[in-house]
């Protein structure tokens, strides 16, 4: 049985679970909004307690790569490098807006529709891409400027598509179509995750933990404080 630990710190709540051979046994979520270097480690602890399974016997982590939250990615990225390390076990990266797509197939099984994940990428910017109910990638990862671009519109004319997450309500004047579904109630958690990471697992799809880096999309900037003379 594989027994992955999960850790989703792309989005604004800080969230863990356990999936033994792809099926949640044990999830929480941090109910403050970006705080995740404070309560990742908690999580932690909370799951391997409630699931009766301690962090010794994971046989692997996943992680989300990104796109998503810089702090959040690089917080769970390190974390997850650091129980592989100390584990000597191997380390799963799954994309943030695939992810998205498995966590709200569920609520979708009966309509024959595109979905359309978004991620607030500041300013007038959205990570996304569009995805078919069986998960296939019909459209790649991009960072999509909404007052720009034109791809969502063109897809709108021919396809139901649902649109989701936390760029939605920059997004929602502008798609303002007869075949546009709007799911304001999405949360992204790791239970998202199990899907991808269980399959990625059975085919031994690991990341050299030395080297492995979050997926930015954008160059990732810092800014430093100017001195005072």
């Amino acid at each position: 049985m594989a027994k992955i630990l999960h850790i989703e710190t792309s989005a604004a709540y800080c969230s863990v679970s356990i999936a033994v051979d792809g099926i949640g046994v044990s999830e929480a979520t941090a109910t403050a909004v970006n705080d995740h270097i404070g309560h990742l480690t908690l999580l932690i602890e909370k799951v391997c307690a409630s699931s009766a399974i301690p962090l010794k016997q994971m046989d692997a982590v996943a992680v989300s790569s990104g796109p998503g939250s810089y702090t959040g990615l690089r917080i769970g990225v390190s974390t997850a490098k650091g129980v592989c390390q100390a584990l000597n076990i191997p380390l799963i990266s799954v994309n943030s807006l695939e992810s998205m797509v498995y966590g709200i197939k569920a609520h979708f099984t009966d309509k024959n529709v595109l979905f359309c994940p978004l991620i607030d990428a500041r300013r007038m910017e959205v990570y996304t891409l569009i995805a078919d109910t069986s998960g296939s990638i019909l459209v790649p990862q991009q960072a999509y400027i909404v007052n720009e671009g034109q791809l969502l519109q063109d897809m709108l004319t021919e396809n139901h598509i649902v649109f989701f997450g936390t760029g939605l309500n920059k997004c929602k004047e502008l798609l303002n179509h007869e075949h546009a579904i709007f799911y304001d109630d999405f949360i992204q958690t790791s239970t998202s995750m199990h899907f991808l990471a269980n399959r990625q697992f059975l085919n031994g799809n690991f990341e050299n933990i030395a080297y492995f880096e979050p997926l930015y999309i954008k160059e990732f900037y810092t800014t430093q404080k100017i001195k005072k003379a």
